[in-house]
């Protein structure tokens, strides 16, 4: 469905290039759930916003190969990109409020969204936008349709925008932490809906989050992110019970025991990550792992069949 490879994104700046997404490459299979996870500044949304193509700043350059269903994405003009774009692939934004344009209904926007993308009257595409919000199970949503952003709950706007990235019924469906602002019974339904919605019509999803519990909740692969690189990707069982790198093994430990005893205080990783333009040589995580030695100077690719980790602890170097 969506194959990834060699992207790089960079930025130029007054403190010059900042390299945010280096060498990336992954693929998305039909029907499955891709969970990316990593912390704040590990370029999980940036090399999604590369794969829809909306990265408009002058200032970036994109380069490597993103293909969806064959198709080159990299270099395609924009015009094609839009017929793209909440057709074949579209994207759930983490906050609903700035989605959303404040001054149209849900109903007026979701209707949009279709008559853009097929051949159907504008009565059609309301009823359509109402058969999508009670999908996603808003109540009364014949009479949501008429309903601006602000007259809705945090819970019910994320819904709808859900709704709208589901109107075209895409292959490929993105989902920025759809869930971080939402409590934990809504984030619950929130998942249990992405996960039903997947299923019926038949999408790939490719989730990112920055918690680990989202991910043992959804996901079928994980790809773990630090600086702007993989450094971990497999199955989510093989993640959780042999976890690899040692920044997947720490975030793991970030995560409140279920049973046993009550912990004294949470498991922290030190420090912090590096800025793009202050990245240490070699690996990226190295300042911050207990597990450095001297190989760790150099950059470790990602090796691996089945289960692909970025580390010279795990992949001794050679010579």
């Amino acid at each position: 469905m969506l194959s990834v490879r060699d992207l790089c994104v960079s930025f130029r700046t007054e403190q010059g290039e900042a390299l945010a997404i280096d060498h990336v490459s992954f693929d998305v299979e039909e029907g499955e759930i891709l969970g990316v996870v990593g912390e704040s500044g590990s370029g999980k949304t940036v090399s999604l916003l590369a794969v829809m193509g909306l990265i408009n700043d002058p200032n970036a350059t994109i380069s490597g190969s993103i293909k969806l269903r064959g198709r080159e994405l990299v270099g395609m003009r924009p015009s094609a990109l839009r017929k793209l774009r909440g057709g074949d692939m579209a994207m759930i934004f983490q906050d609903p409020m700035t989605a959303l344009t404040p001054v149209y209904t849900i109903g007026e926007q979701i209707a949009e969204q279709i008559t853009t993308h097929q051949k159907i009257s504008k009565r059609g595409a309301l009823d359509r936008a109402i058969q999508l919000l009670a999908e996603v199970n808003i109540p009364k949503p014949e009479d949501a349709i008429h309903r601006f952003p602000h007259q809705l709950s945090g819970g019910m706007r994320q819904r709808a925008v859900i709704a709208m990235a589901l109107s075209n019924n895409p292959s490929l469906l993105i989902a920025d932490e759809p869930t971080t602002a939402l409590d934990c019974t809504v984030q619950a339904q929130i998942l249990d809906l992405v996960r039903r919605l997947q299923r019926e019509h038949k999408a790939a999803v490719v989730f990112i989050t920055h918690a680990m519990g989202v991910i043992s909740e959804l996901a079928d692969r994980v790809m773990v992110m630090y600086s702007g690189r993989i450094v971990e990707h497999a199955t989510k069982t093989e993640i959780f019970r042999n976890p690899q790198h040692p920044y997947t093994k720490a975030l793991l430990e970030t995560i409140p025991p279920l049973t046993g005893e009550k912990p004294k205080r949470l498991k922290v990783i030190p420090g912090a990550p590096p800025s793009l333009f202050l990245r240490p040589p070699g690996c990226a995580f190295a300042p911050r792992c207990a597990y450095r030695f001297e190989p760790c100077i150099r950059v470790p690719s990602l090796e691996g069949d089945r289960h692909q980790a970025a580390c010279f602890k795990v992949h001794p170097p050679h010579g």
